[in-house]
């Protein structure tokens, strides 16, 4: 409301919905020196490329300008509770699937919650994403709907994108209720609920979107909770020493539907990053620009440190607490992902609960998610401002 009426302070948030034109295009800044780093010719030459950078969707707006700065990037993955381990004889990392399975087992035989659970969105989603990228990408799904760069632009991108999405849906190459890894994804979270997560789950309100089950997992009650990298801030006070790792990988030991494709999530922008409004101007916006410098170089160390925040700076380093979620394949950039994207009326927690609670069938569920795609679609096209395609007449309008 602010940033549309004009009175908005030097710093928003990006997470703040606005159009292009209500923020200050921050592209000619960043092709000019990073005072606070040493030797420094381009301010954009501090930033991990992978991650932000004129190739990545998430560093640009619609007109293709860079219209934010990351103080961090999200990384996400499992804190696990090391004495709580070691009584359950569970050695970590868990490595697959499998294996977290019996470690669930474990340690509900030694008087622990295995998997921290509620009724918030993330906890369910992650799961999601996890199961579903390993299977997916595994089967070929990525090389078979590339067909977008940025912005809709035909083309490749290092993970698929919601137009590539829409097309397959809108041409019939997908559809959740006639593919194999959609179904065995429902099947493989359902079990992991039923065995591991916290009893009665969907009725426990999520408080934490930084650890999921924070009151179960803070207190030593649950082994493991679902948790991004700031979120051990949250932790300090424990009495038991934190731990970090990626989510297992879904091997064939556990379904012939597995590749033994590594588990992938990926870290990404979107934690705390700021925007400058354009009606920033003059000393104010020399301050702001001044601020944003300052918080990518190596001065946020101290803040990283504290948070347990992965940098998005390559003149910083990754604390170790949290050294688990950007380990190895974990790290990478999912090929796949969580799949088509659900319409924003539908939080990831509506999609799945039913189905995991065993009030509706795999079939019921397929048909629903099927729905929810085409929705989802439907917003992208009318909304997100991408290049018109022939098949996107094909998308029954939401």
């Amino acid at each position: 409301t602010q940033l549309a009426a004009g009175t908005a302070p030097q710093l928003v948030f990006d997470q703040a919905t606005y159009k292009p034109y209500m923020i200050t295009d921050l592209s000619p800044y960043l092709d000019e020196p990073n005072p606070f780093v040493k030797n420094n010719k381009k301010w954009l030459s501090v930033f991990r490329s992978e991650y932000y950078g004129p190739t990545n969707p998430q560093s640009l707006d619609a007109n293709g300008n860079f219209f934010m700065i990351p103080f961090n990037l999200v990384a996400v993955g499992v804190y696990y509770n090391e004495n709580a381990f070691a009584k359950a004889h569970v050695k970590a990392p868990i490595a697959t699937f499998q294996d977290l399975l019996t470690a669930c087992h474990q340690l509900k035989a030694a008087g622990y919650t295995p998997f921290a659970e509620n009724n918030s969105n993330i906890g369910t989603s992650w799961t999601e994403t996890s199961i579903f990228n390993q299977l997916a990408a595994g089967d070929g799904l990525y090389k078979e709907l590339n067909k977008y760069a940025v912005h809709g632009v035909p083309g490749s991108n290092p993970s698929l994108l919601e137009e590539d999405y829409a097309r397959a849906l809108a041409l019939g190459t997908l559809n959740a209720s006639r593919y194999p890894a959609e179904a065995e994804t429902l099947k493989l979270m359902k079990e992991f609920f039923d065995s591991c997560a916290t009893p009665n789950w969907s009725g426990i309100t999520g408080l934490s979107g930084s650890v999921v089950g924070l009151r179960q997992f803070a207190p030593g009650r649950a082994a493991m909770a679902w948790g991004v990298d700031f979120g051990f801030g949250a932790l300090g006070g424990v009495h038991f020493k934190v731990s970090s790792m990626p989510f297992p990988t879904v091997t064939t030991a556990t379904t012939s539907l597995s590749h033994n494709f590594p588990a992938e999530f990926g870290n990404s922008t979107g934690g705390t990053s700021y925007m400058i409004p354009s009606t920033t101007k003059g000393k104010k916006l020399e301050a702001a620009i001044r601020f944003l410098q300052y918080v990518s170089s190596p001065n946020i160390q101290p803040w990283l440190d504290g948070t347990g925040g992965v940098p998005a700076v390559n003149v910083a380093k990754a604390p170790s607490s949290t050294g688990g979620f950007t380990a190895g394949a974990w790290a990478k950039t999912p090929l796949v992902g969580a799949g088509p994207s659900l319409p924003p009326t539908v939080a990831a927690l509506t999609a799945y609960e039913d189905y995991l609670l065993g009030d509706k069938s795999l079939g019921s569920e397929e048909s629903y998610l099927q729905g929810l795609w085409l929705q989802g679609a439907a917003y992208g096209i009318a909304n997100d401002n991408w290049p018109s395609q022939p098949w996107m007449s094909r998308i029954p309008k939401s």
